[in-house]
């Protein structure tokens, strides 16, 4: 399917790994230009280096997201001209809100919140000038249900995403859209800690617990980092234009409500 992308350009943030890199993948192959970003750098260029081979136009920025001066490098990488943005960060370590002091608190509502609208202050007037812009936020389904010791990365994210609902709505009339990926359990190194978590706080092993959490979910597996980043190009496509504001949840079927 030809998502009507080829030649657009992509800034996808923390891609070097999981999720990240998984929406970079897709967009690569849709036909964008790609400006990827991770603090591993060694990760980042063996990434760059993957899409590279499948014929794809890849810049890096290494550093943290959340520094300005990264930023910066990543406007530049784009040339001026960002027709995508996806905004994703690492979330805060899973630990009981109880142990969670101001500066950690702080921290992570930067990372997790002002951190992605700052990033979406930067390039939306350029898309609204080109009237065309997708950007993607991917949050996470404890936005929906939420997880005991992912507090902090829950109330940061329903932050984020009440602040650009409004925004989409405000940017929509020049085919600008901003809409969320809530990813539940994929297989990737952050699930490693979730298991760890879950597996001290319940009292068992952690293989025990990946498998009474595999239980939980409907499909009976994980999912394949490859499945989200399919469903974040699909939002990016020529033709998604009519959706915006909303929030997907990708989690195989695991949060039990109708809304």
């Amino acid at each position: 399917m030809d998502l009507g992308l080829t030649g657009r350009t992509a800034i996808v943030c923390a891609s070097s790994h999981g999720l990240g890199r998984a929406c970079a993948s897709a967009l690569a192959e849709a036909g964008c230009v790609i400006v990827l970003n991770g603090r591993d750098a060694p990760a980042l260029e063996e990434t760059a280096s993957a899409l590279r081979a499948g014929g794809a136009d890849v810049r890096t920025v290494a550093g943290d997201v959340g520094d300005d001066r990264v930023q910066e490098a990543l406007l530049d990488a784009a040339g001026g001209q960002v027709d995508i943005l996806v905004n994703n960060n690492g979330g805060p370590p899973l630990r009981d809100f109880r142990a969670l002091d101001s500066a950690a608190i702080h921290a992570g509502v930067d990372a997790n919140m002002v951190t992605p609208i700052r990033l979406v202050q930067k390039v939306i007037d350029g898309m609204i000038e080109r009237q065309f812009g997708r950007i993607v936020c991917i949050t996470s389904g404890s936005v929906k249900a939420p997880v005991p010791g992912l507090d902090l990365s829950s109330g940061a994210r329903v932050g984020l995403t009440g602040f650009l609902a409004g925004v989409a709505r405000q940017v929509a009339h020049a085919n600008v859209t901003i809409n969320f990926l809530l990813p539940g359990l994929f297989e990737t190194r952050r699930l490693a800690g979730v298991h760890a978590f879950n597996a001290e706080a319940n009292g068992v092993s952690v293989e025990e617990a990946a498998e009474n959490a595999r239980q939980r979910i409907p499909a009976r597996r994980f999912g394949d980092p490859r499945e989200f980043g399919d469903a974040c190009a699909f939002l990016c496509a020529a033709s998604s234009g009519f959706i915006t504001g909303q929030s997907l949840l990708i989690d195989g079927g695991a949060y039990p409500g109708v809304l």
